[in-house]
């Protein structure tokens, strides 16, 4: 087949693909129009989750009559004037292919009005063509209705999911743009009925508290804005009372700009660890603030993603700013409810006492090492979390849990959660000092691992070696462990090192073997539950417990006690 220019139409088609995949695309160019254009007020309707109607309202600048229909041409902005302003982006859009392509894969009628015009305009494009033109008495702002998307290109259209999940598409990406421009009032309608609304009074707390409800507004801690650095991260953070199934709670806005990062993500993950429990996320609305010239955005046609000059420089500044707000966090978790109910329920937030850390027992997470659990105070000095008070032990609980008293009224100590986290402490100093305890053992015991696995563990060898695992490749998907830490000598080692790899590999590339290793291993050699301990026993354990930095929970997020106080008590007995 001989090489020949495509037809504008199909050449416009292939290029809409690329920024309109869905509804939501629409949607995400619009609003970012509007913002552009100065408005206050952005109001979403959609029918059919947007397979049927698209419509953005704002108050904004609007548009000049005579450049109405330049609008809808390919590469028309107004935005740039010079290469050089693409190392400076400071709008949201830029390329000029927005209304070209929604033009060109639907039916758009837009109606607009400028201070500088008499009268508005209104302009009805079907296919990428203008079908009429016409002067219309409106307000200052624009009007874009989008119909019928996909009605030219029907394997496009078939790909679309259902109403509800399209809708639920459009609604996390208003939320989006709510948070991240909490002064501007965004409301968004789905079929009649609305979805979101917020009030635009410039507060980022205001505006969590319209997307997400006062419940969960009450849990979050702020991230105070810090301008002293030239990568600043603000905004606000869960407490690990609140946590979900999913990452889609995750908000990251660099220069307000809504993007998808997997290296932020992780570093938020890391910030949680030993806080919530495995595959459980938090609901995070981060604010990063640097210089436009440090962030390219133009690396994908929809502008969900970015590179940043100094990744390592951004991913640090996001994990301590998480880290350090929730270090400043840390009391014991309590029991809500007692007098035969089942039921646990964390207690409300307010401005005295920090969210609940009693999690659910439903997983595990890594860890982070001891210099990444510490955080800065004011003057630079490291500090860790709060302490927990002496304690008294009293006896054991179905060979699982210690029972002990302390001014604070009951606790509960559960013992393997307990020594875990004073096993980990332990073996993050050690690392540190490159100073673990080891032992060879007699003869090598071997672990098989899936091949594509083997070139995984080679390049961390070194790293498992500060932790006393020492490891000799022996073939295709085949290790010989030679030595461990004294405590997993009589433990299970093939478990441990298979627990290891396999997170590594679902973890990806900035997987910290180092951190999983030190949770791993404290895991596999602290005491069982079901274990039955002397009273000296559980009087050491406690005493270690004290000891710790960040006594509240396990490596693995749950945690290590709760909390019954005498207020409670008294109540429970009828005392009061």
């Amino acid at each position: 087949m001989p090489i020949r220019l495509l037809p504008p139409e199909i050449a416009s088609k292939i290029a809409a693909g690329e920024v309109i995949e869905r509804p939501v695309s629409v949607v995400k160019e619009l609003i970012e129009n509007a913002i552009d254009a100065e408005a206050t007020r952005i109001d979403v309707t959609i029918e059919q989750g947007g397979r049927r109607l698209i419509r953005v309202e704002d108050d904004g600048l609007g548009i000049p009559a005579d450049e109405v229909e330049l609008a809808f041409h390919r590469h028309a902005t107004s935005k740039l004037a010079s290469a050089d302003e693409l190392y400076d982006i400071r709008t949201l859009g830029f390329r000029g292919e927005a209304l070209a392509s929604i033009a060109a894969v639907s039916h758009v009628t837009l109606s607009t009005k400028s201070a500088g015009d008499a009268a508005g305009t209104r302009v009805r494009i079907e296919g990428g063509s203008v079908a009429r033109s016409e002067a219309v008495g409106r307000p200052s702002g624009t009007s874009v209705a989008v119909e019928h998307l996909f009605f030219n290109t029907p394997p496009r259209l078939k790909f679309l999911r259902t109403d509800a999940t399209e809708a639920g598409h459009v609604a996390r990406l208003v939320s989006a743009y709510a948070l991240a421009f909490p002064s501007l009032r965004f409301s968004l309608t789905h079929q009649g009925r609305s979805v979101i609304s917020t009030t635009g009074t410039g507060a980022l707390y205001d505006a969590i508290v319209a997307v997400y409800g006062l419940d969960v507004a009450e849990a979050m801690l702020e991230i105070p804005a810090d301008d002293h650095h030239e990568i600043a991260v603000w905004g606000y953070v869960s407490g690990p009372s609140v946590h979900r199934s999913s990452r889609q709670d995750i908000t990251l806005l660099v220069n307000r700009r809504w993007i998808q990062d997997n290296s932020l993500s992780y570093a938020i993950s890391e910030a949680y660890q030993s806080l919530l429990p495995q595959r459980r996320h938090p609901v995070v609305v981060l604010n990063i603030t640097l210089p436009p010239r440090d962030v390219d955005v133009n690396v994908h046609p929809t502008k969900r993603e970015v590179r940043f000059q100094r990744p390592r420089d951004v991913f640090v500044a996001v994990q301590r700013a998480v880290r350090t707000t929730l270090m400043a966090q840390g009391n014991v978790p309590i029991i809500a409810h007692i007098g035969g109910r089942d039921d646990w329920q964390a207690p409300r937030h307010d401005a005295d006492r920090s969210p609940s850390l009693l999690l659910p027992d439903d997983g595990r997470d890594g860890g982070l090492t001891r210099g990444s659990w510490e955080a800065p105070n004011s003057q630079g000095e490291l500090v860790g979390g709060e302490r927990l008070p002496m304690l008294r032990v009293i006896g054991q609980l179905a060979q699982t849990y210690v029972v002990a008293e302390g001014p604070g009224g009951l606790y509960l100590i559960d013992q393997h959660a307990a020594h875990e986290r004073i096993r980990y402490e332990e073996l993050s100093k050690q690392a540190e000092r490159a100073a673990v305890v080891t032992q060879d053992l007699l003869e090598p015991r071997v672990v098989e691992l899936a091949p594509r696995l083997d070139e995984l563990v080679e390049e961390h060898l070194d790293e498992l070696a500060r932790v006393g695992l020492v490891l000799s490749p022996f073939g295709s998907g085949t290790v010989l462990v030679r030595s461990v830490p004294q405590h997993l000598v009589d433990g299970d080692v093939v478990a441990a090192l298979t627990e290891l790899v396999e997170a590594a590999e679902e973890g990806g590339e900035a997987f910290s073997w180092l951190d999983q290793a030190l949770v791993t291993l404290s895991c596999h050699t602290a005491i069982r539950a079901g274990q039955t301990l002397s009273l000296d026993e559980m009087r050491d354990l406690v005493r270690s417990l004290e000891r710790c930095d960040l006594p509240h929970t396990c490596p693995h997020g749950r945690p290590t006690l709760v909390q019954m106080t005498r207020d409670q008590l008294e109540r429970e007995f009828a005392r009061r």
